[in-house]
């Protein structure tokens, strides 16, 4: 399958020439003009990297990569004329994966591409130490990111997979809301903890069964778990 590439980027002349560029490359390539409307696209849509323009229309690439990373873990490429260290540190430390400055080589742009997806496939190999796990009457599909009960698929956003998994690898141990920050949003800093209150409860509403003891456990003053039974 092909990798799909989200460009935003406001200079149409570019966009178009880097989109002509990865879709010879054998990349499945989408377009936005402005910060809002790439937002919109890529929590709409999974991409395996986004290019993304610093100073675009609407909302900025740093708001853009601040909003993203609450709900995904998309990798973004920062694609700017911002070109000082402080703005490269800047970009990172936000949340970029790379950052490559304008005006830039294709060839240049295209290796780094390459790089970011050899990360990715060497993380997503250690990411997977099982291809399943079971609790109860679930069925957690780790490689497809899917939860099952019987024949009935239950959908789950991305954060919301990923905070059930973290808990059933994690079984019996009970985790505080600041490492279910750090393990499930990468947050290391302190922001408001009732983040992970939220979205326990629209977990528990789309997996438990009304009038059936929850699968999550609250530990007051303490944080979450889910025990073996």
């Amino acid at each position: 399958m092909s990798k799909r590439i989200l460009i935003v980027e406001d200079e149409r002349n570019l966009a178009r020439f880097v989109s002509l560029e990865l879709q010879h490359e054998g990349y499945d390539v989408v377009t936005a003009d402005n910060g809002r409307e790439g937002l919109e696209m890529a929590l709409e849509k999974d991409f395996d990297l986004i290019l993304l323009d610093l100073m675009l229309p609407e909302m900025d690439g740093f708001e853009v990569t601040r909003r993203l990373q609450q709900e995904k873990d998309t990798y973004i490429m920062m694609m700017t004329a911002r070109d000082s260290i402080m703005d490269i540190v800047a970009g990172l430390d936000r949340g970029a994966d790379d950052y490559i400055i304008k005006p830039f080589a294709i060839e240049e742009l295209l290796a780094r591409i390459r790089a970011t997806f050899r990360r990715q496939d060497i993380e997503a190999t250690k990411k997977a130490p099982a291809k399943a796990s079971t609790y109860r009457d679930l069925k957690l599909d780790v490689q497809n990111r899917a939860v099952v009960r019987g024949d009935e698929v239950i959908p789950l956003t991305k954060r919301e997979f990923d905070l059930l998994n973290t808990l059933l690898s994690n079984m019996n141990q009970v985790m505080t809301r600041e490492e279910l920050l750090l393990q499930v949003w990468k947050y290391d800093d302190v922001i408001e903890t009732n983040v992970v209150d939220v979205y326990i409860r629209y977990l528990r509403g789309k997996i438990d069964i009304p009038g059936k003891e929850s699968y999550i456990q609250t530990v007051r003053g303490m944080g979450y778990v889910i025990r073996e039974r």
